[in-house]
């Protein structure tokens, strides 16, 4: 099942696809947020990695025009393992995910489309034009954290959690990873804000 808002959405450069089952094992349910503390450190030293080579991403895009294929694929393999963390920590899935960011290792995945041309002023104000596209997905960064706790009480007693629960919480990672991906240079196209899920 891939979570897309429209034809639209799709198509964008950033995509968030979900092949979750909504069934989770209550016992990790229950130390979930113990159990993430390795990857909530792992993902720390990688952070400070990271904005030293969004820096160096924003130099090079300014200057030619385009992200370096190397610095690209390294932010798209950060952006996918903050993604698969946030969706364990928050239980939008189930398994315990992997250390590297690998595409297609975990239900909830991100695909980040190659290097493309970029316009060089829009580059250049990238902070300044990402502040709509931040502040809604720190709102709803913010409403995943609270329906989270919804999700964590039901799980415990039904063993599953709620579709729209986990949808909702798909929606908002989506517009989390492409503004994330805006702001670090991996697209030139603005997230899709769009609502709509698809089965």
């Amino acid at each position: 099942m891939e979570t897309a808002a429209s034809s639209a959405s799709a198509t964008h450069p950033i995509r968030l696809v979900v092949n979750d089952d909504l069934q989770r094992n209550r016992l990790t349910v229950f130390f979930r947020l113990i159990l993430a503390i390795p990857h909530f450190l792992w993902a720390s030293l990688w952070s400070v990695i990271a904005i030293l080579a969004w820096i160096v991403n924003w130099f090079a895009t300014l200057f030619t025009g385009r992200s370096p294929d190397g610095l690209h694929n390294f932010l798209a393999t950060y952006l996918r393992y903050i993604t698969h963390v946030r969706a364990y920590a928050l239980l939008v899935a189930d398994p315990f995910p992997g250390f590297t960011g690998t595409q297609g290792s975990y239900p909830i995945d991100l695909e980040v489309d190659p290097p493309e041309p970029q316009n060089r002023l829009t580059v250049f104000f990238r902070i300044i034009l990402a502040i709509p596209a931040l502040l809604l997905a720190n709102i709803l960064s913010n409403l995943s954290h609270l329906l989270a706790i919804f999700s964590w009480f039901i799980a415990l007693v039904m063993g599953r959690v709620p579709e729209g629960l986990r949808n909702f919480a798909a929606l908002a990672l989506r517009i989390e990873t492409q503004t994330y991906g805006y702001v670090m240079l991996l697209t030139g196209r603005y997230p899709s804000f769009n609502v709509g899920v698809e089965a």
